[in-house]
């Protein structure tokens, strides 16, 4: 019978001092605190893409997934060593038509022509369910074409 009140007790001196627990720096839920107003000075401007359009786009393809879309497309540069491509969305434009620029490097040193086969590159990018709202076609942009796909 002493155990039970001991502990009735014990909680009842204890149960007080979680108020200040709950505002202290201890509790984990105060540590970022909450949101605040700020200004913005600076806003982000993205650089002018210093990559080249790729040569040609031979292969363009649209597949759905659960989430939204994949574009994936395949283009052929001039020459081997081309690198880091990219697919790179510019803004809808009031027609529903979505255009991306097939973006890459080229090589650093000069480098031999090889076959067609050799020179492929293939990028993707995914477009969520929420962006393809409004969008009718997607058009992938090289230097000397653009393939496209219609909804």
């Amino acid at each position: 019978m002493r155990v039970p009140i001991l502990a009735v007790l014990i909680l009842a001196m204890a149960l007080p001092g979680c108020a200040r627990l709950r505002e202290s720096r201890i509790n984990p839920l105060n540590w970022f605190g909450p949101g605040r107003e700020a200004v913005v000075t600076d806003l982000y401007v993205r650089p002018e893409d210093p990559r080249a359009l790729v040569a040609q786009v031979t292969l363009l393809k649209v597949e759905p997934y659960p989430g939204g879309a994949i574009v994936r497309a395949t283009g052929v540069p001039p020459t081997q060593g081309y690198w880091e491509a990219e697919l790179v969305a510019q803004p809808l434009d009031e027609s529903g038509q979505l255009v991306y620029e097939f973006r890459v490097f080229p090589p650093r040193v000069a480098m031999a022509a090889g076959t067609p086969t050799s020179r492929q590159i293939t990028v993707a990018a995914a477009i969520s369910t929420i962006a393809l709202q409004g969008v009718g076609t997607i058009v992938v942009q090289g230097a000397s074409n653009a393939l496209s796909s219609r909804r």
